[in-house]
């Protein structure tokens, strides 16, 4: 887990080994939901906080279930996603997605296969295993912790202390609609080509 006192990550390049996307980038003309900047909330909370935006950044959309990748300020590409199936909300124990500026604090599962299986971070089997078939965290975890005290960080509203996730799951079949208990959801291929590629401290701004 990095620091209450967050340093941004240095600086990732992409090589040609380091991404496994499963199909080419989109173009943003396609997206117009999503600016071809950062979204000047998430650049007005990092001025506020005086912490500079991450090379890679993460901006993850709750009102059209979509989380986007920003390559040095620039819109990259995006991916559907799952937030709370009961809105956004910080409060500890809401089962809510929390809002504004975090980063991964910490990366779990390395090289596991697609459909491991985590309970309380640990690797217990595999979803083709009797009993696992419904799992609700597997393949990765990215654990995020909130940068803005008070707001996603400390107390009732700490998304680290209420294990706020970016993960997989058994079932995928509902990605892109509202279906988790508070963190988020990608499909496999979505989550390992993220997980590869962003380092730990990459910055992830949550949105309605």
């Amino acid at each position: 887990m990095i620091g209450r006192s967050f340093i941004p990550a240095f600086l990732l390049m992409l090589s040609s080994t380091g991404c496994v996307c499963p199909h080419p980038a989109t173009p943003m003309s396609h997206h117009p939901s999503f600016p071809a900047r950062l979204p000047v909330a998430c650049q007005t909370a990092c001025d506020r906080l005086r912490l500079a935006p991450t090379p890679w950044l993460v901006v993850v959309r709750v009102s059209t279930q979509t989380l986007a990748l920003y390559d040095h300020g620039r819109y990259a590409r995006q991916f559907p996603c799952s937030t709370s199936r009961l809105g956004a909300g910080q409060i500890e124990g809401s089962n809510r997605t929390p809002l504004g500026l975090h980063a991964i604090a910490e990366k779990i599962g390395a090289d596991a296969p697609p459909g491991t299986v985590f309970k309380a971070r640990q690797i217990i089997g595999h979803t083709s295993d009797p009993g696992l078939a419904d799992a609700k965290i597997t393949t990765r975890i990215l654990w995020l912790e909130g940068l803005d005290p008070g707001y996603n960080q400390g107390g009732n509203v700490d998304s680290h202390a209420r294990y706020i996730y970016i993960h997989g799951t058994a079932d995928q079949t509902g990605i892109g609609a509202p279906a988790s208990c508070g963190c988020i959801h990608l499909a496999d291929p979505d989550l390992i080509t993220l997980f590869e590629l962003l380092p730990a401290g990459t910055m992830v701004w949550i949105e309605e």
